[in-house]
């Protein structure tokens, strides 16, 4: 059975203010975080939420260093790196939902080349 967020907070970082404190550092690097996004306001976010932004921005910090790396590996996964439109919509969007793209083109990517 799972573990509940509280019960991964307890056990990852002591209590939420650290998870907040962890999540905010990442807030202060401008190449993750968005700057018309509000970070103040993470002492009311839930436990799961929190985890979540904390997994998130952790992957695209060691896999990418940058929200404009992780851009540039989208469009190169699907082949529109010259598309200067679609980067420049792609860079409006926040980490989280860029990596979720990324995740969901990498696996398109995959099942096209096995087909």
């Amino acid at each position: 059975m799972a573990k509940a967020p509280l019960a991964l907070v307890k056990e990852k970082f002591g209590d939420k203010a650290k998870l907040v404190e962890a999540v905010k550092a990442f807030a202060a690097d401008a190449n993750l975080w968005l700057g018309h996004t509000n970070h103040e306001t993470l002492d009311h976010v839930s436990n799961s939420k929190l985890l979540r932004l904390h997994a998130t921005f952790t992957a695209v910090k060691s896999e990418f260093g940058s929200r404009e790396k992780l851009v540039d590996a989208i469009l190169g996964l699907e082949n529109r790196a010259k598309d200067a439109g679609y980067k420049a919509r792609l860079l409006g969007f926040p980490v989280p939902r860029l990596f979720d793209a990324y995740k969901a083109t990498k696996k398109r990517a995959a099942a096209a080349k096995k087909a």
